[in-house]
């Protein structure tokens, strides 16, 4: 395509313009015809309608040696599609910012158009059709970071992006769930995918999402119990209470992992968190020490009627009461 039109050094205007009889113009619009090759059937038909019609213009106002606004927009459409199909890096920069859908689908057209092209232009809204075209372009879609801005564009469909999550890495996955806005069926597929993923992920990065991720993947990771990584977790601003307690109830909080809840400043004087501390069978006697005596004699008596204190936590609590009592 590019070698026809570099031969030819014509613009669309100056094949138009050429033209006198219609009858006579045909090597014009096979010339017209091959700049729009490799484009998809609708653009190549726009660009030789375009053509034809001011083929047709020129014809009926070549006596009156007057050519009709219209003819002259059809002709200035014609060459921002031709431009579209024939820029070359540089330019391209320039053709994407068109608003014109025609424009932006004969760009995508073009062999120059390379990732750069393409981030930007995913940075604009109300593209409607451009996103299929680009997801339906397999040359464009080698790019990873053209997935990742596609997955993250506001008008891409939920089908289409719900095939790009599974190849984004967990990290892409990560910025996407912190987006603002972002549609909340992409936001709970990128968690699910994270969720997944997690299990085989190294400590280092297991560390990172407990530092930033959301509170689903947070649940995920307080699950596995490990002890940096639960430490992490308390001090991240979306875990939910809930899921705290969840956790201190659970078989996966050992001794460590209890005792850095119970010195964390931001949950230790929570009652339902303490209250969890001291039903754990794993919290060392020193959480009982130090949390009994400002517990109320019916949490105490709550506390010696659990069934999974051990005897000496047990113990404990009995000496708390007695001492209420006095």
């Amino acid at each position: 395509m590019r070698t026809i039109v570099s031969s030819t050094k014509l613009t669309a205007t100056q094949l138009l313009e050429n033209s006198t009889n219609f009858a006579v113009n045909y090597s014009l619009l096979f010339e017209v015809k091959n700049i729009a090759t490799g484009c998809s059937r609708v653009l190549k038909s726009n660009v030789v309608t375009l053509f034809l019609h001011r083929e047709q213009t020129m014809s009926q106002t070549q006596t009156d040696s007057v050519v009709s606004e219209s003819g002259n927009a059809f002709a200035r459409q014609a060459d921002a599609l031709v431009e579209a199909l024939a820029a070359d890096k540089d330019k391209l920069f320039t053709v994407i910012q068109d608003s014109r859908e025609d424009v932006l689908l004969a760009a995508l057209r073009n062999t120059e158009l390379d990732e750069r092209h393409l981030r930007m232009l995913l940075k604009r809204r109300e593209l409607g059709s451009i996103i299929a075209a680009i997801y339906a372009n397999k040359r464009l879609m080698e790019s990873y970071s053209v997935k990742c801005s596609l997955v993250a564009h506001p008008d891409t469909p939920l089908h289409i992006a719900q095939t790009l999550i599974p190849l984004l890495n967990i990290f892409d996955l990560l910025k996407l769930c912190l987006i603002p806005g972002i549609p909340p069926d992409i936001h709970l597929a990128a968690e699910r995918k994270i969720v997944q993923l997690i299990p085989t992920q190294p400590l280092g990065n297991k560390l990172t999402l407990a530092r930033r991720g959301t509170a689903a993947i947070l649940d995920a990771l307080l699950r596995e119990g490990v002890q940096n990584v639960v430490e992490a977790c308390l001090d991240n601003s979306h875990l939910k209470e809930g899921s705290l307690h969840q956790f201190l109830t659970s078989a996966h909080a050992t001794a460590e992992a209890v005792s850095m809840v119970a010195r964390n400043s931001r949950w230790k004087s929570r009652p339902n968190i303490r209250l969890a501390i001291l039903k754990n069978p794993r919290t060392p006697l020193i959480w009982f020490t130090m949390f009994l005596p400002e517990l109320s004699s019916s949490t105490v008596r709550d506390l010696l009627a659990s069934p999974r204190l051990t005897f000496a936590q047990k113990e404990l609590v009995r000496k708390s009461r007695s001492h209420s009592r006095l």
